[in-house]
């Protein structure tokens, strides 16, 4: 989904508030409110908004947001943080990469990179990939979700118990105050967990809007981490965690 950059400043505003009024943007904006609720209704069909009488909310609680759209969320930060994940990981090694949008921002920054192996269950992070000489892909079978390409179920898991991996790279749905990291889809947890345990170095990768969300099914724990990127942390809690269990906490933000 391409966003013009005043619906990117009208998604902004909503994670920061929850909800925008359309009389509110028209004024903030200068422009007709007939053209701020086109804006709202384009972000909702995207289903990056939901629309509401006078409005659009931020997708909060237990509801996801689709794949596509979810792409389009934090983009510039899911990027940097791509960026200092693959600058930890050297070349002629072995990685796993799961499901998501932050990770497929880590498969972007590793093209030159050279004699890695990629093990990985997510179809975008593969193709993307499967063209570099100097990448060796292996893709994980089993059930391919529709909805994001991702790979799950119990040969998924079985396929990844193979290895052992130098790194995993690794995305989540929230994380909660108390270091619980969480998805939506207990298959993808089932992956996921594999995925950690059969990995010598842990990186897990989530822009800040994470900790505004949560999830039902918990995928594991802050501690089981090794290293987190994020764009920011706003959380004292995730900091005591982090600092408690000799996690390094990386913050691209600060890095500007």
């Amino acid at each position: 989904m391409f966003l013009t950059g005043r619906q990117a400043e009208i998604l902004d505003l909503a994670k920061a508030q929850g909800r925008v009024l359309v009389e509110d943007l028209a004024l903030r904006f200068s422009v007709t409110p007939q053209t701020i609720r086109k804006d709202l209704n384009d972000l909702c069909d995207g289903k990056v908004l939901t629309r509401i009488h006078g409005g659009a909310l931020f997708p909060s609680g237990n509801e996801n947001v689709r794949y596509e759209a979810r792409r389009a969320i934090a983009a510039a930060e899911k990027q940097a943080i791509g960026r200092a994940a693959a600058a930890m990981i050297p070349d002629n090694a072995s990685l796993f990469i799961n499901i998501g949008t932050t990770t497929e921002a880590v498969g972007e920054a590793l093209t030159d990179h050279k004699e890695l192996m990629v093990i990985t269950n997510n179809i975008n992070v593969a193709n993307r990939l499967r063209v570099f000489p100097s990448i060796e892909v292996v893709i994980a079978g089993g059930v391919v979700r529709g909805a994001d390409g991702g790979i799950v179920g119990e040969a998924a898991v079985d396929f990844i118990r193979q290895f052992k991996v130098d790194y995993a790279v690794i995305g989540v749905s929230a994380i909660d105050a108390d270091g619980s990291l969480l998805d939506f889809d207990y298959r993808e947890v089932k992956v996921a967990q594999a995925i950690i345990a059969n990995a010598r170095h842990v990186i897990l990768v989530s822009d800040s809007t994470k900790f505004e969300r949560t999830a039902p099914v918990r995928i594991g724990h802050l501690s089981q981490v090794h290293t987190f990127i994020t764009d920011r942390c706003p959380s004292d809690d995730i900091r005591a965690i982090c600092q408690e269990q000799d996690v390094r906490l990386v913050e691209t933000s600060a890095a500007r």
